[in-house]
């Protein structure tokens, strides 16, 4: 089973942007974390972009090759109706994952376009939401 784990703006600058938000993990210790619980019968391709349009390519493929895709679009859920067309355009399983809560936080980030076209939300759980969506994924495909 192949998950795309997908990364929005920013997010390379974890473990040193606003720790005490966002936790002092870097964004490849969280990689490696995932991959370690997915096991070696999980292919984990995980990636990190801070284009729109890379953003967009990047799960248009995952629509194409990956049986599930995980998504941290990070400022683009607010934001992004490209990223929410994209993701309407993919037929694979869908969890959106934030390491902070966004409903408690500034309002504008209180809107989501990415939320309505996904199957799951994990918002507010650190690190540990990827490793529960990575769970998720493979409870709903049966993978």
């Amino acid at each position: 089973m192949r998950i795309d784990i997908l990364n929005g703006p920013n997010l390379n600058l974890l473990g040193t942007r606003e720790p005490e938000i966002y936790g002092s993990m870097t964004l490849a210790e969280i990689a490696e974390m995932v991959k370690e619980h997915a096991g070696e019968s999980h292919q984990i391709i995980f990636e990190q972009t801070n284009s729109e349009g890379t953003l967009v390519d990047l799960i248009q493929r995952a629509g194409r090759e990956a049986d599930g895709l995980i998504l941290n679009a990070a400022s683009y859920t607010h934001t992004s109706i490209a990223v929410h067309d994209a993701l309407k355009a993919v037929a694979v399983p869908k969890v959106e994952v934030h390491l902070s809560n966004p409903l408690a936080r500034e309002e504008f980030r209180h809107h989501s376009y990415v939320s309505p076209v996904v199957n799951v939300v994990i918002a507010g759980a650190g690190p540990e939401g990827y490793r529960l969506a990575v769970t998720a994924l493979i409870n709903m495909t049966g993978g």
